[in-house]
């Protein structure tokens, strides 16, 4: 179970409880925004070996258990559902013991297993583009949202980003996204690609964590007037407002955050979708293309293509702008909002029905 911070009601109004798996990023971005974050054990079952599967049953009902722990003490008035496994044992638990009701969000155009079990449990969907109802063709209430996006993400200027980066008007400007974690062959496309790529633009290059290393050693390669033109890091969060308001084109893979950020500042993008997540951002990325607003390269292509394909976008000014209209034109920033509305709805009519909890922040 994951809860959205939607900033809809006064802190003195709102208890927020962000029930998560152990050893991600989440803990730390949660935390960041002064939630209370508590875990729970959970594993997939859907693509596993036999061998794995007893073991992750096993980690579902414990977490099972320790979601009704964490039920009888913080006593929800509504429950807002998305990710993957890590909840379903908690909508199961809320479902068996009867408690508030609850919204699911459905972040990819495709959902998992996971997913679609939660939906038979959860009283309202919400979801990102219109293409995802046909999923759910028996849900009584599924709504679209858009994707939710962080409030104060496009609060930059391009002054203002301009000059975070120090970038020069003169050249275009590659935004690469290497994921949270980190794309590992993006990365190493990438990094491969520099020396080129740095005579013709510049390019601000998100790594993710696991990659650094490698980036920074990669660096001492470079000539002075190279590392002019390349700003990397192995992270951004208030900042990546700024690279993608200034970016002139996007290089990421196709996770349910692209059909969000990107078409919230009209950002044109070459997407590779990760090859072993089953099909969600294959579906994310056709998406995107099909409304022309996206290019597609195959991971297993994507160190022969990513020169020509991404000198051939940025010199084309006339393809790369109609990209960039038809990525606007899918842009929903209302969506945080929504489901929060959607969410106080819930609330208020559990405590109309006779079911008002009252959540106690010390437990």
């Amino acid at each position: 179970m994951k809860s959205a911070q939607t900033r809809e009601a006064p802190a003195d109004e709102l208890q927020v409880l962000w029930v998560g798996g152990s050893g991600g990023m989440e803990e730390d971005l949660v935390k960041r925004e002064g939630l209370r974050f508590e875990t729970i054990p959970a594993a997939g079952v859907h693509g596993v070996s036999w061998r794995a599967l007893p073991g992750n049953l096993w980690l579902l009902g414990r977490g099972f258990f320790a979601s009704r722990r964490i039920l009888r003490k913080f006593h929800p008035d509504v429950l807002f559902f998305t990710g993957g496994y890590v909840a379903v044992p908690m909508a199961l638990a809320a479902r068996l013991m009867h408690r508030a009701k609850s919204l699911l969000y459905v972040p990819d155009i495709e959902p998992g297993l996971a997913l679609k079990t939660i939906a038979r449990f959860s009283d309202c969907i919400t979801l990102t583009v219109e293409e995802s109802k046909q999923f759910f063709p028996k849900h009584p209430s599924s709504v679209v949202t858009g994707y939710p996006l962080r409030p104060g993400l496009d609060q930059w200027t391009t002054v203002e980003a301009r000059n975070f980066f120090a970038f020069t008007e003169q050249l275009p400007i590659l935004l690469v996204l290497g994921g949270s974690r980190g794309a590992r062959s993006i990365n190493q496309a990438v990094v491969a690609a520099l020396p080129e790529l740095l005579q013709e633009m510049q390019v601000i290059h998100i790594t993710g964590k696991l990659d650094w290393s490698m980036v920074e050693q990669s660096r001492a390669g470079l000539s002075a007037g190279q590392l002019n033109h390349y700003r990397p890091y192995p992270f951004l969060y208030d900042e990546i407002g700024a690279a993608m308001k200034l970016a002139d084109l996007a290089l990421t893979r196709a996770g349910a955050s692209t059909m969000g950020e990107l078409p919230l500042f009209g950002l044109p993008a070459i997407l590779v979708p990760y090859p072993y997540a089953w099909r969600y951002q294959r579906m994310n990325a056709s998406y995107l293309v099909r409304h022309g607003a996206a290019v597609q390269i195959e991971d297993s292509q994507l160190s022969e293509q990513i020169i020509p394909k991404v000198r051939g976008l940025l010199a084309d000014k006339d393809h790369l702008k109609a990209m960039s209209q038809a990525m606007h034109a899918l842009a929903k920033p209302a969506g945080a909002s929504r489901i929060a509305s959607l969410l106080n709805e819930l609330a208020a009519s559990s405590n109309q029905a006779g079911s008002q909890n009252v959540p106690n922040p010390t437990d």
